[in-house]
């Protein structure tokens, strides 16, 4: 399957550092490589209802802002959620769009679980602090919602700036830039998951000696 990479902006503001940011790493992936890059902002998707215990939600039409964010993400092996931290984790429109996930995995007839199991998704991100780990919930959310879905996960490519256009002095960013979609993704895993792999103990081998 031909790579496609769909780049979903979460700022907003226009030209912000984040969106910098990613169209930086965007210009080393190889030619061949689709891109289809939606402004939330430019996009905005209705306020999202709960409808898990009422009903199934109906697939919205392809004309509306939900239609085409459905079809793009449907459409992509690699989704790059591109939004400054904002209050320490996503931007409110990126969080409007994951909570839609929420009912296109109730929506009949499109498998949407199915189709992101074993796709990438990948974050980027600007933060006016030059201590990553305060963006460690935002790395938290994309993460655990990659493992739920079953998905490859990227981390999360992090770059420091406020003012508009800080990130281009982020050398480190800029650099880390250079080969982020170049590694190869894991398969995510939620927290947990991970130390019980960790602290599980060792088979006894037969025949081994024991302390």
């Amino acid at each position: 399957m031909t790579r496609r990479f769909l780049f979903v902006l979460g700022s907003t503001r226009l030209d912000g550092n984040t969106e910098l940011l990613a169209h930086r790493a965007a210009e080393q992936l190889p030619v061949d490589v689709e891109q289809e890059w939606i402004r939330l902002l430019d996009h905005p998707l209705p306020e999202f209802t709960d409808l898990r215990h009422d009903s199934d939600h109906v697939r919205p039409p392809s004309d509306t802002a939900a239609g085409r964010l459905l079809d793009a993400t449907l459409a992509a092996t690699d989704i790059v959620i591109a939004s400054p931290l904002y209050w320490y984790s996503v931007s409110g429109p990126t969080k409007r769009y994951l909570d839609h996930w929420s009912g296109w995995l109730r929506t009949p007839g499109i498998g949407f679980k199915a189709t992101l199991a074993g796709r990438t998704l990948w974050g980027v991100t600007a933060l006016a602090d030059r201590e990553p780990d305060v963006a460690a919930p935002l790395t938290g959310t994309l993460n655990n919602s990659a493992a739920y879905l079953k998905m490859r996960f990227g981390g999360v490519l992090l770059g420091c700036g406020s003012a508009r256009g800080d990130v281009l002095k982020d050398a480190e960013a800029l650099a880390r830039a250079k080969t982020f979609f170049a590694q190869e993704a894991p398969l995510a895993h939620f927290p947990h998951e991970t130390e019980t792999a960790v602290q599980a103990p060792r088979p006894r081998q037969e025949g081994a000696l024991t302390p």
